[in-house]
């Protein structure tokens, strides 16, 4: 699966939980919260005051290490 800001918060946990880890080590503590799942990142990180690019970039570098 390829994780964009477009994914929604739902669809990126659902394909692998430790990412819960990295959105929660950007400040994103709410990421079981019901109302979560249906956002985007892009938009889960604009609530947050958080740059989506960066977020995006730390989600794929764990998931590149969880691959090795």
């Amino acid at each position: 699966m390829e994780i964009t800001k477009e994914t929604t918060m739902g669809e990126m946990l659902e394909y692998n939980r430790g990412i819960a880890v990295v959105l929660m080590e950007c400040g994103m503590h709410c990421v079981g919260c019901p109302a979560s799942i249906g956002e985007t990142l892009e938009e889960a990180c604009a609530v947050h005051g958080l740059n989506a690019d960066d977020v995006l970039a730390q989600i794929k570098e764990y998931l590149a290490n969880e691959a090795e």
